[in-house]
């Protein structure tokens, strides 16, 4: 790499913008600039850095050196909001900008404890928030790509330039009603009968289901399955007999002792470890989020 002593933040900004919305246009369209000016102002950056920031795909994909400044830029863009806010904090707040901050959450966080979270930080600060939900075991990926400032993670291991803080264990039963159970599983739960039973799963990219059928059979099987992206369908499925699925434990504690539910492995309940992973920078937000994030958290899910 060339040697680099300073980049011009508005090129550096319009990277960010380009990658976030795919296009040189629509990128120009947020700016109020042409695509010309987009594409020079990127190609000057590369020029400037010596290396190829963006693979002119659609969408635009970042190359790893263009995913370092796309973090600079929106970490930048970030405390420079901070510092304002902080010098005209004792002005009329009529005249202070919100502050967007985007994080990615899975489902089941974002439906039960998270919000909580973000409201609270939103009494104190003029902040909003560009909530992105995706499964836990993909939200870590937006955070290298610099996509998100902050996620809830199943990866414990740091993002580069990211601290890691565990929130605690969100605990499942993988349930089906009663008359879904004896309509399937009269002849016990095993290979055959789960190989055969519908499960219901929130997306391609849910594999507690089938994780649970690995760790039972030993096997790798394909029952048939119904996706329903959302959290309330997802649960309405299960309690309506469109297949059987795993639920987090607190929400069907009282089903189960009812016997509305039925547990198809009786006390054997996985558990998902989930982490808040947030970029390392001198943000005071993003510190008072991570402290109502844990808080939140921790009062939802086991230690």
């Amino acid at each position: 790499m060339k040697d680099v002593t300073q980049l011009d933040p508005v090129a550096l900004r319009t990277l960010a913008v380009a990658v976030r919305l795919g296009t040189f246009e629509a990128a120009a369209r947020d700016l109020h600039v042409t695509p010309s000016a987009v594409s020079q102002r990127i190609k000057a950056l590369e020029t400037r850095i010596g290396r190829v920031l963006l693979h002119r795909v659609k969408p635009l994909e970042p190359t790893e050196a263009g995913l370092v400044l796309v973090r600079l830029a929106t970490q930048t863009e970030l405390l420079e909001r901070e510092a304002v806010a902080e010098l005209v904090e004792e002005a009329d707040d009529a005249g202070t900008s919100y502050t967007s901050l985007p994080i990615a959450v899975n489902a089941d966080a974002l439906y039960g404890w998270f919000v909580d979270a973000l409201a609270e930080v939103q009494t104190r600060h003029r902040v909003v928030f560009e909530v992105v939900r995706e499964d836990h075991t993909r939200t870590a990926e937006r955070l290298r790509r610099g996509e998100v400032m902050a996620a809830i993670t199943g990866e414990p291991k740091p993002v580069p330039g990211c601290r890691v803080v565990r929130l605690g264990r969100l605990r499942y039963a993988a349930v089906a009603t009663r008359e879904f159970h004896a309509r399937h599983f009269a002849d016990g739960v095993g290979t055959a009968t789960l190989a055969e039973a519908p499960i219901v799963a929130f997306d391609r990219n849910d594999s507690l289901q089938h994780d649970f059928v690995r760790r039972v059979t030993r096997r790798h099987l394909a029952p048939p399955v119904t996706y329903l992206p959302s959290v309330r369908e997802f649960d309405r499925a299960i309690r309506v007999g469109m297949g059987w699925g795993l639920l987090p434990e607190s929400d069907v504690t009282l089903e189960l002792d009812r016997g509305d539910l039925v547990e198809l492995v009786p006390g054997r309940r996985p558990e998902v470890a989930l982490y808040w992973q947030h970029w390392r920078l001198g943000s005071s937000l993003v510190a008072e989020l991570t402290e109502e994030v844990v808080v939140a958290a921790r009062q939802w899910m086991a230690s």
